[in-house]
């Protein structure tokens, strides 16, 4: 029997090592250099012929989040990414203060699309090294999405044991500015029994002294968002009547004609207009008909695993749903001339970079910049902006 050998990138703990024999090293390898092969042939005309046409996109995301006027609420932004809560805030007439990611290529992304805007990245995005104390007075709402990853499955689940887990810092934060309200966003997966002691004294209990709570879950694709994609919220005021008007938006689309059972499980309760359709992911992405549409797969982030990749396929359901749409979600292309020109193996319609983007509720408006691999991550990490938006518009509401 052949020996199996654990591979680890790093010591950090939630790297994902693989078992593998040195035969399945071989055809890992194998694969590899055809793939590198067949992309190189591409790029030199030298691959099959191209398949499909240059897809124009039915949907812009900015078309779910109409802008709104200046409301005279000034908003800062932590573990900002590429600027999916900041969109959403900036189209619900928010005033941009500031921005901190750590991950440098994203503060890269937001000073080209927003050069007027204070975007602090790399070193000097590092939240656990501000003193937050000059922002009170300046700040009206916090909003970020700490790192996710403590409490996904692709991150392992560590919790307060992993040292990506910035929970405490967005609370210091809050503390330390003092603003009217604040937003936090992660996965649905931190509202479950496993981190109910970690959210009660992480979260709640630190900042129920000065803040009112409350948390809810939205669906991206009850906001017209064309994937799967499940996400906890947290908001808090300082004033308990604040706290007792606000409601979680409402939502504004429907799927139930993509997937009547996960529909079937959300409540469309006192509603004041009837819902607009949410678009599947090919026809969102300009597509033609082929008798079968549905919502993407849950766009996994291209920096999480066990190695960096050009793929955002999130499991071996997700793929399957990718195969019965006709779409390639392996070796996600720079652009769309690109996309075309790489012919997939089984000739499916192969994902761009701006591609994914629409699927994630970015508009074509906010590029997102770097690799392949560096832009995936960003997009697959950011929170869609119809989300942020229609928070936004609730918590400005409120105040």
């Amino acid at each position: 029997m052949a020996e199996r050998v654990f591979i680890r990138k790093n010591d950090k703990p939630w790297r994902q090592g693989w078992e593998l024999t040195d035969d399945e090293r071989d055809v890992f390898r194998q694969r590899s250099r055809q793939s590198n092969a067949a992309k190189v042939a591409a790029v030199r005309g030298h691959g099959p012929e191209p398949v499909h046409d240059i897809n124009v996109p039915s949907l812009d995301p900015d078309d779910l989040m109409a802008q709104l006027p200046t409301n005279g609420v000034r908003s800062l932004s932590l573990f900002s990414g590429c600027g999916g809560l900041d969109h959403g805030y900036e189209r619900a007439g928010y005033e941009h203060v500031a921005s901190y990611d750590h991950y440098a290529p994203a503060g890269e992304t937001m000073r080209a699309i927003r050069p007027s805007w204070e975007v602090y990245s790399g070193e000097a995005g590092d939240v656990t090294k501000v003193n937050w104390r000059p922002y009170r007075g300046r700040v009206d709402v916090v909003h970020g999405g700490p790192p996710c990853q403590p409490f996904s499955m692709a991150g392992r689940q560590l919790g307060k044991n992993d040292t990506r887990d910035m929970f405490p810092e967005f609370v210091r934060a809050v503390l330390e500015i003092k603003p009217q309200a604040f937003m936090a966003e992660n996965v649905a997966a931190l509202g479950s029994d496993k981190f109910s002691a970690y959210v009660k004294n992480t979260i709640i209990k630190p900042l129920s002294a000065e803040y009112q709570v409350v948390r809810f879950q939205l669906t991206a694709a009850s906001f017209g968002v064309p994937q799967r994609r499940q996400r906890l919220f947290f908001v808090g005021f300082r004033s308990k009547r604040a706290a007792m008007r606000f409601k979680a938006p409402a939502v504004t689309h429907s799927f139930a004609h993509l997937e009547p059972r996960r529909a079937a499980m959300l409540s469309f309760h006192d509603l004041e207009a009837p819902l607009e359709r949410c678009m599947g992911a090919r026809e969102a992405l300009g597509l033609p008909d082929i008798g079968f549409d549905a919502l993407a797969p849950t766009l996994r982030s291209s920096l999480t695993g066990p190695r960096h990749t050009t793929s955002v396929v999130s499991s071996v359901t997700a793929h399957k749903l990718w195969t019965q749409l006709g779409i390639w979600p392996n070796g996600v292309a720079p652009t769309r001339e690109a996309a075309r020109q790489f012919v997939a193996a089984n000739g499916d319609f192969r994902l761009s970079v701006p591609d994914c983007a629409i699927l994630q509720g970015f508009p074509e408006s906010w590029p997102v910049l770097g690799s392949v691999y560096v832009a995936l991550g960003q997009i697959g990490n950011a929170v869609p902006p119809p989300l942020a938006y229609h928070i936004a518009k609730q918590i400005a509401a409120t105040l």
